[in-house]
């Protein structure tokens, strides 16, 4: 894994992530918004985005702190999160 990942492709792999483990039908990570809220806008609820989070834990090779979950409603958050949790390793 590079040492720099840009945000935007962090963003559009997130997206990936959570269309193919929930099985979202009808969205691209291209249409996928980083803005929309995944609880109010999508449905997840917190067993999805513990499965989320399982996955992004394994291909980045860090841990997500489950306090921090209420805060991870959107895309953009979840990859500044990841951002910042990889620069506080390196």
């Amino acid at each position: 894994m590079p040492a720099q990942i840009a945000k935007k492709d962090l963003i559009l792999r997130i997206a990936e992530i959570i269309i193919d483990e929930l099985k979202l039908e009808d969205v691209t990570p291209d249409t996928f918004g980083p803005e929309i809220d995944l609880v109010d806008e999508l449905g997840i609820d917190s067993m999805d985005l513990a499965t989320v989070v399982l996955v992004l834990q394994d291909e980045y090779s860090m841990k997500f702190d489950e306090d921090d979950y209420p805060k991870l409603v959107n895309i953009r958050l979840i990859a500044e999160y990841i951002l910042k949790k990889l620069e506080s390793t390196s």
